[in-house]
C-alpha cells in the first residue's frame, strides 16, 4: 500500500552550549560509531517544537499537558456559567474521571510556602487533551449539572450517559496531539498514536565535555574585601548536530480527520499541522542553559523528502565521525558525506525521489547538497511541500 511519509534532515552547528543536560548537569552525550557524541534528547527537541506551536497556530488548535487537568478544567467550568465556580472543581472532578477512568486525587505532596493547602486534586500522570476537549467536557459538566451545579445530578447523568463523556477526549484531537500521541494508562481505548517520530540529535563528529569555572562578585563588597561572592562550573560542548524527524502523513490524517469547516477541503486540518511541525521542527530550540550561553543557531542546511514507502534516516552517513575540514569546522565535510551518502542509498534501494526532494540550506559550505533536491527558501520549502501533501492525501478522498 502506498503510504505519505515526510523526512526532514537537518544539519545544525551550536556553539558552546548545554542543550540537554543530564541529572547532573552535563550535555547529554552518546556513543556511536566507537566515539563520544554530543546528543540532544528527542524529548528536549519535541518539547521545544511544541513551544514554538504557540507562535503558529491558536490555541484551539492546540493542547494541554499536565498532572492540574481539573484545575484547568475547573476555570472553563466557572467562566461558562460563573454561578458553579464555588462547585467547578468537584463538578470537573466527575466528569474527569468518568471521561478518563483516571483517578484525581488530592496532591500526595505538602503544600510549598505560600500554596494553598487545599490545591484543587491532580490526576496520577500528565493528561493530554486539547483546548477543544476541555470546551467539551466543560459544556457538558455545565450542561448536565443544572443551574444550581448539583454534583450528584451530574454523576447521575454521567452513568446513563458515559459516552458522552468518552466522546469529549475521544473527537477533535490538537495538532499537538495527533502529531506526538498521547497516552491514557487508565483507558486504552483513548490512546492517540503519534504520527511523527523524532531522533535524537546526534553530533557528527567526536566531541569532548568541557567545563566553565566562573565567579560572581558582590556588589556591596568592601574594596578590602577580597573573594568572590560564589564560585562555580558549568559543563558545555559544541557540535554539529544531524538532526531526523519522519512524519506519516495518513496517521497524521486519521488522528486529525477531515476538514469540517465549510468550503474547507478534506486535507486542510493536514496541511495546516504538516506546515506548522516543518516549520517548528527546523526553527525551534531547547532552552537549557540559554541564558549562559545564547546559543541561537539556525540549521545551516534541510533536506526535505516525501516519500511512498518507509521513512530513511540519514544518520548512517555519520556512522564514521566526520574529520575536520582543511580550514577547520565540520559543516562542508558532513554535507560531502551526505551528498556522496544519499543518492548511492536511495540508487540501491530503488527510493530515488527527485520531484519530492527539497534542499533548504545557507552558505557555501553546504553547495555539496545542492543536487539532493530543488533548492529553495524555507517559505518556499513549507508551501511546496504542503501543497505535495494535499496532493497525496487529496488523492485518495
Amino acid at each position: 500500500m502506498t503510504r505519505t511519509i515526510l523526512d526532514i534532515h537537518i544539519l545544525q552547528t551550536v556553539p558552546p552550549s548545554n542543550l540537554n543536560r543530564d541529572d547532573t548537569g552535563t550535555p547529554k552525550t552518546a556513543i556511536y560509531g566507537g566515539v563520544r557524541r554530543a546528543r540532544v534528547s528527542s524529548q528536549a527537541w519535541k518539547r521545544a517544537t511544541r513551544q514554538a506551536f504557540e507562535d503558529l497556530l491558536p490555541a484551539s488548535a492546540l493542547g494541554v499537558r499536565t498532572k492540574k487537568v481539573a484545575e484547568a478544567l475547573a476555570r472553563r467550568i466557572a467562566h461558562k456559567e460563573p454561578a458553579l465556580a464555588e462547585t467547578a472543581v468537584q463538578l470537573a472532578t466527575a466528569v474527569l474521571e468518568t471521561a478518563t477512568g483516571s483517578k484525581i486525587d488530592a496532591p500526595r505532596r505538602k503544600p510549598k510556602n505560600g500554596e494553598d493547602p487545599t490545591a484543587a486534586p491532580e490526576s496520577a500522570y500528565l493528561m493530554f487533551l486539547s483546548n477543544t476537549q476541555l470546551d467539551a467536557l466543560a459544556e457538558l459538566a455545565v450542561t448536565a449539572s443544572g443551574p444550581d451545579g448539583d454534583a450528584k445530578a451530574l454523576t447521575d447523568h454521567l452513568k446513563k450517559n458515559k459516552a458522552d463523556a468518552k466522546r469529549a477526549v475521544d473527537s477533535r484531537h490538537s495538532v499537538d496531539i495527533a502529531l506526538f500521541g498521547r497516552m491514557v494508562a487508565d483507558s486504552a481505548d483513548l490512546n492517540v498514536e503519534a504520527a511523527v517520530q523524532v531522533a535524537h540529535a546526534i553530533g557528527v563528529h567526536k566531541s569532548e565535555i568541557e567545563s566553565d569555572y566562573y565567579t560572581a562578585v558582590d556588589d556591596l563588597s568592601l574594596d578590602d574585601e577580597s573573594g568572590a561572592g560564589m564560585i562555580g562550573t558549568v559543563d558545555f560542548n559544541s557540535a554539529t548536530l544531524y538532526r531526523y524527524a519522519a512524519v506519516d502523513v495518513d496517521e497524521l490524517q486519521r488522528n486529525l480527520g477531515d476538514g469540517l469547516r465549510e468550503g474547507e477541503s478534506p486535507s486542510a486540518p493536514v496541511e495546516k499541522a504538516v506546515g506548522a511541525f516543518l516549520e517548528a521542527f527546523i526553527t525551534s530550540l531547547p532552552t537549557g542553559k540559554i541564558n549562559t550561553f545564547g546559543n541561537h543557531t539556525l540549521p545551516a542546511a534541510v533536506i526535505v523528502k516525501l516519500r511512498d514507502r518507509r521513512p530513511v534516516s540519514f544518520v548512517s552517513a555519520f556512522e564514521r565521525p566526520v574529520p575536520q575540514g582543511p580550514g577547520g569546522g565540520y559543516l562542508r565535510e558532513s554535507c560531502e558525506r551526505l551528498a556522496q551518502y544519499v543518492p548511492e542509498l536511495e540508487r540501491q534501494y530503488g527510493i530515488t525521489s527527485d520531484e519530492n526532494s527539497w534542499v533548504f540550506r545557507v552558505g557555501e559550505e553546504t553547495q555539496a547538497l545542492a543536487p539532493l533536491g530543488a533548492g529553495v527558501t524555507l517559505d518556499v520549502l513549507m508551501r511546496d511541500v504542503t501543497a505535495a501533501v494535499a496532493r497525496r492525501v487529496g488523492s485518495r478522498a
